[in-house]
């Protein structure tokens, strides 16, 4: 009996020391409400419904910003993509000057996938990249620049719509039509390089997925199937999209249950909240869903970047349940790289390791997050959020509002930050997820310590933001 306890310890010694699979599914402006476990009335996503039941599902889960670039780079690097010098979505390459063509991920930042490599890790992006301008050009770094094994990607959305793309490159080659749609392609291809990995080592895998950005494309049957629920059939097709991500989320999980692929992290997201409709000429079909939170894409109110999130640890025993604690898209990076053992970047990041909510369902943020989106629809474009509380503040310059600005260069430095921040509003996320109340009035000594604080951090980070020269 003594034997058999000893080797019993032995054993789950040894399975905690090895390290975890990691895939990321990274949906692209999905609302907070736009999933059924997220309470939305009639879109039906059981697969990842699924991930939740057995997982944690996070209902104070933070985006890095609330626009699909700067988000994604937040992610990659655990720093607030403002230190990145990533402010605003990257558009694509223009013929005539334009400085915001020289916007990219920059070579010397280090990624998750970087630094899981340098532990072993086996690692490759499927699906939507947007960390720079010249996608598949040697003027700027490329997703195997940043530690991608392989990858097979688009720029930014898929062309000309989620189905039969033909904008895909795969590993620097260009990639014909594709029959098919989006979220299902880049599935089949994430199951095609698990299965031709050789060494079988530790992996990390990012499964970015188009959907449910426009331009939308949706299988017709699905189409069908949501049209008992509205009269329009726009609003049927973007139902039936994330349906069929979730479709498509399944399969992979039928894999890695059918191939005895255990000991994986799972993290099903969203890079910010959901889009407007009829924001631009192309949001024909955008009837996502904020839930209860207040504003859309684009806003730094909280339906800009509060998204759903659910983590769940395949094969291994963890906190399950729903966790309202504070978590950013900064955090993957120090939380993978401490259970991959595989050390920090030497530039500073800004995310925090949960570790501790996975195994214990406890986490506490020792430092707030901040927002600065200074191409904000709403007034208050920079926000901070620490503990229940989060204020807000515009920003004037020269006594008027800050005009909107994409990115910081030499052409506009001295002018952003002379604007000061004022007419700050506070609310209590935990009484007021809709943001309804302004509460600075009734609670003054709160008020103060966080405008205090909000002025220092916002300090900080614009002395820390990255300033682009015209001739970089």
């Amino acid at each position: 009996m003594i034997i058999l306890i000893i080797y019993s310890c032995k054993k789950r010694k040894t399975e905690i020391k090895k390290q975890p699979n990691i895939i990321v599914f990274l949906c692209d402006d999905l609302g907070y409400g736009d999933l059924s476990s997220y309470g939305h009335p009639f879109i039906k996503t059981p697969n990842i419904d699924k991930l939740a039941a057995s997982g944690i599902k996070l209902t104070n889960f933070y985006a890095a910003a609330p626009v699909c670039s700067p988000s994604r780079v937040g992610l990659l690097t655990g720093r607030s993509p403002n230190r990145a010098g990533i402010y605003d979505f990257i558009p694509a390459p223009k013929k005539s000057e334009d400085h915001r063509d020289l916007v990219h991920l920059q070579a010397h930042e280090e990624t998750i996938p970087s630094l899981l490599k340098t532990a072993g890790y086996a690692t490759c992006l499927v699906g939507k990249w947007h960390c720079n301008s010249r996608f598949n050009s040697e003027a700027q770094p490329q997703p195997n620049h940043f530690g991608f094994d392989h990858w097979f990607a688009t720029r930014n959305n898929a062309s000309p719509s989620h189905k039969n793309p033909r904008n895909f490159i795969r590993n620097g080659e260009k990639v014909r039509k594709i029959n098919g749609f989006s979220s299902q392609i880049v599935v089949d291809e994430a199951i095609g390089w698990l299965d031709k990995r050789e060494d079988k080592k530790p992996f990390f895998l990012e499964v970015a997925f188009h959907e449910p950005h426009e331009p939308i494309a949706s299988p017709e049957n699905l189409v069908q199937k949501y049209l008992q629920f509205t009269d329009l059939k726009a609003a049927a097709a973007y139902f039936a999209n994330v349906e069929n991500v979730d479709i498509a989320v399944g399969r992979l999980m039928a894999y890695l249950s059918e191939n005895k692929i255990e000991n994986t992290i799972v993290v099903f997201t969203s890079d910010n909240g959901p889009e407007t409709l009829h924001r631009h000429k192309k949001a024909k079909n955008s009837y996502g869903t904020p839930g209860d939170l207040k504003g859309m894409k684009l806003w730094t109110n909280e339906a800009g970047f509060r998204v759903p999130c659910i983590v769940n640890w395949i094969g291994k025993e963890t906190f399950v349940g729903t966790s309202d604690k504070v978590v950013s898209a900064l955090d993957f990076l120090p939380t993978f790289s401490e259970l991959a053992r595989a050390g920090l970047p030497k530039n500073g990041i800004d995310g925090e390791s949960f570790k501790s909510l996975l195994t214990q369902g406890e986490f506490e943020r020792s430092k707030p997050l901040i927002w600065a989106f200074y191409d904000a629809i709403n007034e208050h474009r920079v926000a901070m959020r620490k503990g229940d509380w989060k204020i807000m503040g515009r920003l004037v310059a020269n006594n008027a509002e800050l005009p909107h600005i994409h990115n910081l260069y030499d052409g506009n430095e001295a002018f952003v930050k002379s604007a000061k921040l004022t007419d700050f509003v506070l609310f209590n996320l935990k009484n007021d997820i809709g943001e309804t109340t302004d509460l600075s009035s009734t609670n003054p000594d709160v008020f103060e310590k966080m405008k205090k604080e909000l002025n220092i951090e916002y300090k900080n980070l614009l002395d820390g933001s990255h300033i682009w020269a015209r001739n970089e």
